[in-house]
């Protein structure tokens, strides 16, 4: 029954699947980035040059956003996984 709507729905759900497992690699090491940036912040910002703390704050706020991006991708695939 190749073609069949059955089939087809087979191959969306195991994409999505594979979309969901794949995204596990990207979230886990922004958040390994994120917890190593913000430790370092916590511990050396009074000490650290201004700048360089400067720049380790908007990379913080670039690595948290990316890590909430891609949150908000994987619970949309996880809706779309139910409605399958």
């Amino acid at each position: 029954m190749k073609g069949s709507n059955g089939v087809c729905e087979m191959a969306r759900i195991d994409r999505i699947k594979e979309e969901i497992g794949w995204l596990k690699v990207p979230f886990g090491l922004l958040a390994v980035v994120d917890a190593s940036l913000l430790g370092w912040l916590a511990q050396s910002y009074m000490k650290a040059n201004p700048i360089l703390v400067a720049a380790s704050t908007i990379a913080v706020i670039v690595v948290s956003s990316g890590i909430f991006r891609l949150n908000h991708i994987a619970y949309r695939l996880f809706d779309d996984l139910e409605e399958s």
